[in-house]
């Protein structure tokens, strides 16, 4: 409900509802255990410019975006799948971490394979693209160290599909742009003190304001402090964030920006690896949801530094300019007990030791320089915008292997953790390596009718790499142009159809039988969807449908001696995807969608049997007309998923659904108090099934937090 609005009983809008739910029901028509110390193939998102004109959300949606084609579009314009986590659903159901927001977006699976380490999937393929402000970060190990806070961002954008002209890049899967919160001239601040479960405690405080009697600086500073224990046996988290950005306007058109943030998250008790998922006679483990395999003595602390500059020139004619400059360092310092083998039914005995101490260094210096404006041509007016970016990433990580690899282990059943720490001298290996990526874009939306636009551009992206990973040459170079092309066509005045077409690439260092380096991995989709937007943008409703293929795809086949020898495949998928989010009824803000996915090989044999077919996430606040109380509750749900493991096993997670409640009782204007119920109905699973062993998810859990905003 807008500010401004009254309160009275709800009230539907049922024919702009139910037409915004039936514009997407129209389209309703690896088997082995992992190294988990030795990090993926660098993956790097180029850098690219998204114009933020700040906070632009209207509940829990947004009006605008230039998350998908660098030009800032309504949602309905933009012709691909994008959905918007905003704030305020954010604060709702306190999605305190980008695992907690992945986990409620249409079309996203988080693979949480460790207590601090997660992959995240869209549409059969990984997410190897995340972007902050629009600025592209490398990707340096495939997946995220630690658990992103969100107490950063206004709003998190996820574009689905290939994103080829923001990111030149990766996967076709999706881009996730963290849109940060930014200075305001007007004093604003915020903080909040929370306790839950398992002893969590969280205080979160923002202010924000001008410094100067001009106004013409101001600036904003954001901190967080999370610790407690957990559900998790022995196992401690705690996460510490600092974040500050200045603003000045330096002439009435220039602005120059200049940000830095700090996380640093530390752990006791971090799982690595995780449970043995069956016995030896090839029967289910089921062990307590408690159950870990890390010893009383493993540690882990990742520490990311982020720090910009930002130079944005606007002119008289209505062109932009912008130029950012990044620099930002990851360390990583962990001791660690993975636990690997089948155990005995009767006793639990046959697991093994492999404990390790574990050193990365990661520092990435990226550059982005970009203009966006309006041009005539043709009796019409057109918008244009073009860029280029450089970028350089160093990784040097080093593990140290400890004694008594191999040794026997207890039965994890009643296992309290106690294992002599070794001395970490056994033997090393590592990486040392750089990446640089290099490219240019210039993309175009023409007007061509009234109702009719096309928008069209491409990216030149050149890679390069160089070093040693694991023993293995990291040598790999590069380049190649990505074309996007989308058209919508207006319908009605806010209903719009589109179709689009784009593509992407990834460098490989993965050898073939002969020695050769494997040719770049290559990604396409193709979308076809209608898109509608209600109540002056409160509400934006889609419905796609989509075809993506990943070709050349880098899968290890076996062994030359120590070296691994790797092939190229291809897999392909293709899907349904309907999405609301928005202002649905007065008081009522929701966010819900629904997919449905097919992923096979070229033989048509099903593929990534780990990854689920169908979910469906929802997420609904009520503001009680006369009464200073919000209600609401979400749900998630996704059907069964298994793996075919190479000795006969045939390990699954049957289908399941979880279900949150929230309540927010306004005190007065400036104070609330808030409570969180998760996983209400206690439903046991298992986290992921992205490898052969897995963790299970937390069991009910509540919080109640006091609220304070000025």
């Amino acid at each position: 409900m807008s500010p401004a609005a009254p309160r009275f009983a709800l009230r539907l809008r049922p024919f702009a509802f139910a037409a915004a739910l039936l514009c997407g029901a129209a389209h309703a028509a690896p088997v082995e255990a992992p190294a988990p110390d030795a990090p993926a193939d660098a993956m790097e998102a180029p850098m690219q410019t998204v114009v933020v004109k700040g906070d632009n959300s209207a509940g829990y949606t947004a009006r605008s975006s230039s998350s998908s084609a660098g030009l800032d579009l309504t949602l309905r314009e933009t012709p691909q799948s994008i959905s918007v986590v905003s704030r305020q659903q954010m604060d709702d159901f306190r999605m305190n971490s980008i695992n907690d927001v992945l986990s409620n977006t249409t079309g996203v699976t988080v693979e949480r394979i460790e207590t601090d380490r997660t992959y995240y999937t869209a549409r059969g393929f990984d997410i190897i693209n995340f972007q902050y402000d629009g600025v592209g970060i490398p990707f340096v190990f495939g997946n995220v160290y630690g658990d992103l806070d969100t107490a950063l961002y206004e709003r998190i954008d996820i574009v689905r599909g290939s994103n080829g002209l923001m990111a030149g890049t990766g996967n076709p899967s999706a881009t996730v742009n963290f849109i940060r919160k930014r200075p305001t001239a007007n004093f604003q601040a915020s903080a909040s003190i929370a306790v839950g479960s398992w002893d969590r405690h969280r205080v979160d405080a923002d202010v924000s304001g001008a410094l100067n009697e001009a106004r013409t600086v101001s600036g904003r500073l954001i901190a967080a402090y999370e610790d407690g224990d957990s559900y998790l046996d022995r196992y401690s988290p705690k996460r510490k964030l600092v974040s500050g950005i200045l603003e000045a306007k330096l002439t009435p058109a220039t602005t120059l920006s200049l940000g830095h943030t700090a996380q640093i998250g530390t752990a006791k008790g971090n799982i690595w690896g995780a449970l043995p998922l069956y016995y030896k006679d090839l029967t289910p483990t089921d062990y307590p949801t408690g159950t870990n395999t890390a010893a009383d003595w493993t540690r882990n602390r990742n520490e990311h530094q982020r720090t910009f500059v930002e130079l944005v020139q606007r002119f008289d004619n209505g062109w932009r300019a912008q130029a950012t400059l990044s620099r930002n360092t990851f360390k990583n310092r962990s001791k660690m007990l993975y636990v690997y083998g089948t155990p005995e039914r009767a006793t639990g005995l046959g697991l093994f030791a492999y404990p390790s101490r574990y050193d990365a260094d990661n520092k990435q210096t990226l550059l982005d320089a970009s203009a966006t404006g309006k041009f005539a041509l043709g009796g019409r007016e057109h918008e244009l915008t073009f860029g280029a970016n450089w970028s350089k990433s160093t990784l040097d990580d080093v593990s140290h292997y400890g004694q008594g690899i191999g040794n026997p282990m207890p039965s994890l059943t009643g296992w309290n953790g106690h294992y002599a720490e070794p001395t970490f001298d056994a033997s090393i290996d590592g990486s040392s390596y750089q990446d640089k990526r290099k490219g240019a874009f210039v993309a175009a939306r023409f007007n061509l009718a009234d109702p009719l636009k096309l928008i069209t551009g491409v990216a030149y992206t050149k890679a390069d790499s160089d070093g040693i990973q694991y023993g293995v040459s990291h040598y790999k170079s590069a380049s190649k142009s990505t074309p996007y092309v989308g058209l919508t066509y207006d319908l009605a005045p806010n209903v719009t159809a589109y179709t689009s077409y784009t593509t992407i690439f990834n460098p490989q260092s993965e050898t073939d039988v002969t020695g050769a380096t494997l040719d770049p991995m290559k990604g396409k989709t193709a979308e076809l969807g209608i898109k509608s937007d209600w109540f002056g943008g409160k509400l934006n409703a889609s419905g796609a449908i989509f075809k993506t293929r990943q070709d050349n795809t880098a899968e290890q086949v076996g062994n030359n001696g120590t070296k691994a020898i790797y092939r190229g495949i291809d897999a392909e998928s293709q899907g349904i995807e309907l999405d609301v989010s928005g202002e649905v009824a007065r008081g009522l803000q929701a966010s819900a969608g629904f997919t449905v996915l097919s992923i096979e090989d070229p033989d048509g044999k099903t593929v990534k049997t780990y990854l689920p077919r169908r979910t469906f996430h929802a997420s609904a606040t009520y503001k009680v007309p006369t009464l200073p109380l919000t209600v609401g509750a979400n749900a998630n749900w996704q059907d069964d998923i298994y793996r075919n493991e190479a000795d006969g096993a045939v390990i699954r997670q049957a289908s399941y659904a979880t279900f949150g409640l929230m309540a927010r009782y306004d005190i007065n204007k400036q104070l609330s108090i808030a409570a969180n119920v998760n996983n209400l109905a206690d439903k046991k699973y298992l986290t992921s099934l992205y490898w052969s062993q897995a963790y299970y998810a937390a069991p009910r859990n509540a919080s109640v937090s006091l609220n304070w905003k000025y």
